[in-house]
């Protein structure tokens, strides 16, 4: 198999156990040495106990995985041989800039340079690169181990087979890709993200309702649905179709969306009160905290093998 190269923060070893579990070579790249022994002591643990509880991805054993994972400190050394390549370094535009640029002078016509960017725009990242035909932001959700949407976002001079390619990569390693045809602010997920968080924000600060309460008609309300279909599918199952169903709520959904407010500064009392709620529920100390995501992944660990073993019946 190919060469995969990526950086070692957080997402860098995210992606790289989930290329590993494809089958992948991946070659871990980071200026600091003592960065990427950590990060792949950190991988092997994480890995282990994936084994041992079961959960562990691919056909191979997670010693088998770990042998396809080297590190580098390198760059020349690490590109060579590379057919895509994963940059992961922090949300930093000036940062990702120069990176992509160090890596245009390195790289040949046939390595796709692709961003784990959650925001930055590939017009901003990648204009004026000479192999900008090339390049792409394949966005991950956190944690891509267990969710596995990928946004591939294409810029304006993007060659039609690096999305193909990427597209095509991403369904190999058992992710679920999803094209945009074009750039746009906050990609599709935060779009949608925001608009919750958003209207979930006004209801809270108008006293509508409480901020746990809240919570509650996501993960046991709309969540469940949304779990398995989406929004569109949702609607086109609740009535007969979409053409029906627009018909019957049309008026209603019109007269509901007039009445949101305007977009919440976030840094008012509303954040007080919502910041009350979650830390009696969950304090703010890292150990807490941490319990809280290791539960979280453990949930979306059960959901992940629930919907495969859903889709495969």
């Amino acid at each position: 198999a190919d060469i995969y190269f990526l950086f070692s923060g957080l997402i860098g070893r995210s992606w790289a156990t989930v290329f590993a579990a494809g089958g992948f070579k991946v070659k871990l790249y980071d200026i600091a040495q003592q960065q990427l022994t950590s990060a792949l002591e950190n991988i092997r643990k994480q890995m282990k106990e994936l084994e041992e509880s079961g959960f562990l991805k691919g056909a191979l054993s997670a010693e088998q995985q770990l042998a396809l994972i080297s590190i580098c400190t390198d760059l020349k050394a690490a590109v060579e041989g590379a057919t895509f390549i994963q940059e992961c370094t922090p949300e930093n535009l000036e940062l990702k800039k120069k990176i992509f640029g160090q890596l245009d002078l390195i790289v040949g016509d046939n390595v796709i340079l692709s961003s784990s960017t959650s925001c930055l725009l590939p017009s901003k990242l990648f204009t004026g690169l000479k192999h900008v035909k090339q390049c792409i932001v394949s966005h991950p959700v956190n944690p891509p181990y267990f969710v596995p949407l990928v946004e591939i976002v294409p810029h304006p001079e993007t060659d039609p087979s690096t999305t193909e390619r990427t597209y095509a990569l991403m369904k190999m390693i058992g992710q679920s890709p999803v094209k945009l045809n074009r750039e746009i602010e906050g990609f599709v997920l935060n779009r949608l993200q925001y608009a919750v968080i958003s209207e979930a924000w006004r209801l809270v600060g108008e006293g509508v309702i409480s901020p746990t309460d809240l919570d509650l008609v996501m993960s046991d309300g709309l969540g469940m649905r949304y779990a398995f279909i989406g929004p569109l599918e949702t609607m086109h199952l609740n009535a007969e179709g979409i053409s029906n169903y627009c018909e019957r709520y049309r008026e209603g959904m019109r007269l509901v969306l007039n009445t949101f407010g305007p977009v919440p500064a976030f840094s008012d009392e509303t954040e007080q009160k919502i910041s009350q709620a979650m830390s009696e529920k969950i304090p703010v100390t890292p150990k807490i905290l941490d319990a809280r995501r290791k539960w979280r992944d453990e949930c979306l660990t059960g959901l992940a093998k629930l919907k495969k073993q859903m889709k495969s019946e």
